[in-house]
C-alpha cells in the first residue's frame, strides 16, 4: 500500500515536470493530466451507518499531487523571477548614461552601413532600420558579427512608409538622434518614375519627424544631395547658393529639406542637413564596399559602372553626354570618399544643439570629369576598359562641385581622402573579393 502511494507521487512529480515549460519571457503551464493511465484500483467504499467514503488513502494521493504542482510551480517562478534576465528590459529601449543610441535608416544600404560602422566603433549604440529594397543583409551580418555584444547593435526590418511600423519602432526603442539616408537615389530613374521619389523621401521623411516629434527623439542628421541645386551659375556651389533642382530626385530632397525646416521652427530639435555630392570609395579595411542592385546598373553610380565593366558583367561602360560645355565635352563632379562623408555626419552628430539648424555642403571643392574618372578606374584597376559614348541623360547637369568652407569652419572637417585613384584602389579591393556582392566570396574573376 506504502508503495502504491509513493509511485503515484513520483508519477504526479513526473506530470508536473513535463507540463512546464520555461522561458526567459516567463512560464506556460499545460493542464496537468491527473488521469494518466494506470492500472485502477477498484473503489472500496466502507459502510459505517449506512454512509459511503472515499478510500483516505486516495484521496490523500490526489492532495500531494495538488501540493507538489502548486510547490514547483511557485519554486519556478521564484527562481525565474531572481533570475538577472526575467522581464529585463533590452538595452535598446533604455536612455543610458554616455551612450547615444542612434537610428540609421538605410543602415544596410552603402553609405548607411559605412556610418553604421564608424558609429560602432566610436562606442555609439545602433539600431538599423531598412526595408533591403535597395540594401544588403550581407551588410548588416558583416556589423554583427563585428560587434555582437549585447545591446551594441540590432537591425530592425521595416518600410519607412508604414506609420505604424514607424510608431511602434519608435516606441520600443529609446532613441537619442536619428540618422536619415533611407532613400532611393538615382537621377535617371527619378525621371522615369517619379513619383515613387517622392513617396520614397519626400512622405517618408515626413512619417520620420512624425515619429520623432511623437517620440521626443531632437537630433537629426538628414542626408540630402548637391542635386537640390540643379546647375547653378557660378561655382563652387556653397550653401547660399540657390536651389533650383532640374530632377525629380533632387526636388524630393529639396521638399523634404523645406519639410524638415518648417517643422524646425516649432520645435527645439537639433538639424543637420548635410548636402553632400557624389560618393565613392569603401572602408578602407575592406569589411564593407558597394554593392548595387543588378537590375538598377543602368541608373547607377559611375564607379560601380566602371567597376562591372572591369569585372566583365558588362559589355564596357557607357558614358552619356560628351557635349556639355566643359574641358573635355564630359560631365564634371565633385567626387566625396565615403570614409570622409561618414566622418562628416559623426561631426554633426557632435556638434548638434538643441533648437539650432546647421546645412552643410560635404565635398572636396574639386571638379573632376568624367572622362577623367575613367582613365583613373582604369588605373585603380588595372584592366582596360572598353568606353561607349552615348547621349546626354535626361535630368544630368554639366557641372557640380562644392565650396566645403562652411563644414571647414563650423565643425573642422575636411576631406582627408582626395586622390581619386587611390579611393577606387580601395574600392577595388573590396569588389575583386566580392564578385557576388555580399555572397559567396571569390579570390579572382
Amino acid at each position: 500500500m506504502g508503495m502504491a502511494v509513493q509511485d503515484e507521487e513520483r508519477s504526479s512529480l513526473v506530470e508536473v515536470v513535463e507540463a512546464l515549460h520555461i522561458s526567459r519571457k516567463g512560464i506556460h503551464l499545460q493542464m496537468l493530466n491527473f488521469t494518466r493511465s494506470r492500472p485502477q484500483r477498484p473503489n472500496r467504499p466502507n459502510s459505517l451507518g449506512g454512509m459511503d467514503f472515499v478510500d483516505p488513502v486516495k484521496k490523500s494521493g490526489v492532495v500531494r499531487k495538488i501540493i507538489f504542482a502548486t510547490g514547483l510551480i511557485a519554486l519556478c517562478i521564484v527562481i525565474i523571477k531572481t533570475s538577472p534576465t526575467f522581464s529585463s528590459p533590452s538595452p535598446f529601449s533604455l536612455h543610458e548614461t554616455g551612450i547615444t543610441h542612434v537610428l540609421v535608416t538605410g543602415g544596410a544600404g552603402y553609405i548607411g552601413s559605412h556610418a553604421s560602422l564608424r558609429l560602432l566603433k566610436d562606442s555609439y549604440r545602433v539600431t538599423i532600420v531598412d526595408n533591403l529594397s535597395r540594401g544588403n543583409l550581407g551588410a548588416v551580418k558583416v556589423l554583427q558579427d563585428m560587434f555582437p555584444e549585447p545591446g551594441r547593435l540590432q537591425f530592425i526590418y521595416a518600410d519607412l512608409g508604414d506609420p505604424k511600423a514607424v510608431n511602434k519602432i519608435f516606441s520600443e526603442n529609446a532613441f537619442d538622434a536619428v540618422m536619415h539616408f533611407a532613400a532611393v537615389a538615382y537621377v535617371g530613374e527619378s525621371t522615369l518614375d517619379p513619383l515613387k521619389y517622392y513617396h520614397n523621401i519626400t512622405s517618408n521623411t515626413m512619417v520620420v519627424l512624425e515619429a520623432m516629434a511623437a517620440h521626443n527623439v531632437n537630433t537629426l542628421i538628414y542626408s540630402s544631395t548637391c542635386a537640390t541645386y540643379g546647375e547653378p551659375d557660378k561655382m563652387p556651389i556653397t550653401e547660399e547658393t540657390p536651389q533650383n533642382p532640374i530632377n525629380p530626385y533632387g526636388k524630393a530632397k529639396k521638399m523634404a529639406e523645406d519639410i524638415i525646416l518648417d517643422f524646425h521652427k516649432t520645435s527645439d530639435m537639433a538639424v543637420m542637413v548635410l548636402r553632400y555630392f557624389n560618393v565613392i570609395g569603401s572602408d578602407p579595411d575592406g569589411r564593407l564596399g558597394e554593392a548595387p542592385r543588378p537590375e538598377l546598373r543602368e541608373h547607377g553610380r559611375i564607379s560601380a559602372a566602371c567597376f562591372d565593366a572591369a569585372r566583365g558583367i558588362t559589355k564596357g561602360l557607357k558614358v552619356r553626354g560628351t557635349d556639355y560645355k566643359t574641358a573635355d565635352g564630359t560631365c564634371i563632379r565633385d567626387y566625396i570618399d565615403v570614409t570622409d562623408l561618414v566622418d562628416a555626419h559623426v561631426k554633426a552628430l557632435q556638434k548638434a544643439q538643441p533648437g539650432e539648424v546647421g546645412i552643410y555642403n560635404v565635398g572636396t571643392g574639386r571638379g573632376r570629369s568624367v572622362r577623367e574618372f575613367v582613365e583613373a578606374c582604369k588605373r585603380a584597376t588595372g584592366v582596360s576598359i572598353d568606353v561607349e559614348y552615348l547621349p546626354r541623360r535626361p535630368g544630368d547637369y554639366a557641372e557640380v562641385y562644392s565650396d566645403p568652407s562652411k563644414i571647414l569652419r563650423e565643425l573642422n572637417w575636411s576631406a582627408k581622402y582626395t586622390d581619386l585613384e587611390k579611393s577606387l584602389q580601395v574600392a577595388w579591393k573590396w569588389q575583386k573579393l566580392h564578385h557576388n556582392g555580399y555572397g559567396p566570396t571569390k579570390t579572382s574573376f
